[in-house]
């Protein structure tokens, strides 16, 4: 296949994937026509930033993240990393800080009349 071809082909299902429609592509199918999947990058100083953004105490964050507090002590400090899942929803924060705001619920919400 020409190399144009494959890059238009390429950006074409780029964009599908974008628009939310579904694909079957394999990881390897989608390299060959020169789309990757970039690694998440998320150090300590980004961690904090992102809290610090949406205004919330380690204790906090971390309940919203569900993950313990002494987690995201530890990633703010650099001592460890978060990983998998964790690492990606860090990443959508960054991108929109208000993404998990449905996870801090007024009170006021539960009580009975």
């Amino acid at each position: 296949m020409r190399e144009s071809i494959k890059k238009a082909i390429g950006s074409t299902v780029q964009d599908l994937i974008m628009s939310g429609i579904k694909t079957s592509f394999t990881e390897r199918e989608l390299k060959e026509l020169g789309i990757e999947i970039p690694e998440v990058e998320v150090n300590a100083k980004d961690i904090q930033e992102i809290r610090e953004k949406i205004k919330l105490s380690q204790n906090v964050f971390a309940k919203v993240l569900n993950v313990s507090s002494s987690s995201v002590r530890q990633w703010e400090q650099g001592k460890r990393t978060p990983t998998g899942s964790t690492k990606v929803l860090l990443e959508l924060l960054k991108k929109n800080p208000n993404i998990l705001n449905y996870r801090i619920e007024s009170t006021s919400h539960h009580k009975q009349a």
